[in-house]
């Protein structure tokens, strides 16, 4: 590991040199560019993700002096990759340079997908603000190019911190819209049931039982086989738990479905949330007795 470290430092001594030492324009850009990739890449087998990152910044530059905006993108990308290891938010900040970068290029499909791997790095560091911020960004560019699966998969990301966040109508709105879609699509339409879920727990954290019965007699309209789902008949039963201000019912609802099909810890989140409102109803109600 050291020899590849002393490997690294030697290239880029060489790098540094020649770009400090006269010659034509263009080819000593090329000759730094090239000792810079060898230095980035022992830095990278010798562990020293640091140096590796700020290498790959350095070569970034020398592509972006020979007018090279796909090749400098793709050093700050390989930049980005090794600051993971090392510090988050230059890794951030790289992916950015690169995004800019492709998007001056036109190349719109990669730029959505940093702008992905940027959301991602916040939901790693639980900051759930700043990753709705990028999801969104990344599901515009893949629907404007027309990659609807990958644009769906980061809107349900939108739509899910959304809810944690306590914003359910923007939830809603995302799982109803990716319900419509894929009705019309054959490969999607089996998760039409669980988008139409998802969208009707976040309308039972909402509280309002006449907005929740209006949304079930959407849904109806929307997929007529939805009514014969047991996502369906958990919604109404939860539904009508909370029109009875029934506690013991909807723990009963909810534990009867999960027995069957297991909720994941982002459904239970919320519906944990819907039964503590009913359970403070319920005792506001003893309060008034």
């Amino acid at each position: 590991m050291g020899d590849q470290i002393a490997r690294a430092e030697d290239f880029e001594k060489k790098a540094e040199k020649k770009l400090s030492g006269w010659g034509l324009f263009g080819s000593k850009y090329e000759d730094a560019a090239d000792l810079f990739d060898k230095a980035a890449n022992s830095f990278k087998l010798g562990k020293s993700w640091n140096k590796a990152g700020s290498t790959y910044v350095k070569l970034a530059n020398c592509h972006l002096k020979l007018e090279s905006k796909h090749e400098a993108a793709q050093a700050y990308v390989d930049a980005a990759h090794c600051y993971k290891k090392s510090s988050i938010n230059e890794a951030i900040s790289c992916l950015e340079q690169a995004v800019n970068m492709f998007c001056e290029i036109g190349r719109l499909s990669m730029a959505a997908r940093y702008f992905k791997e940027i959301a991602e790095l916040y939901e790693s560091e639980q900051n759930i603000e700043q990753a709705i911020v990028y999801f969104e960004k990344s599901a515009d560019f893949f629907q404007n190019e027309e990659v609807t699966t990958s644009a769906n998969q980061c809107k349900q990301k939108v739509a899910q911190f959304a809810a944690q966040l306590e914003q359910y109508q923007k939830s809603i709105q995302i799982y109803e819209e990716i319900a419509r879609q894929s009705l019309n699509n054959n490969l999607l339409k089996y998760g039409v049931k669980g988008h139409l879920l998802n969208a009707g727990i976040c309308q039972l954290c909402k509280g309002d039982v006449v907005a929740i019965t209006n949304a079930l007699e959407r849904y109806q309209e929307l997929d007529p086989t939805f009514s014969g789902t047991r996502e369906y008949k958990l919604l109404a039963d939860i539904a009508s738990a909370l029109d009875e201000e029934d506690v013991a019912k909807f723990t009963d609802v909810v534990k009867e479905f999960d027995s069957m099909t297991p909720l994941d810890s982002w459904k239970t989140t919320l519906l944990l949330r819907v039964k503590e409102k009913l359970k403070a109803k319920e005792l506001e109600e003893d309060d008034l007795t």
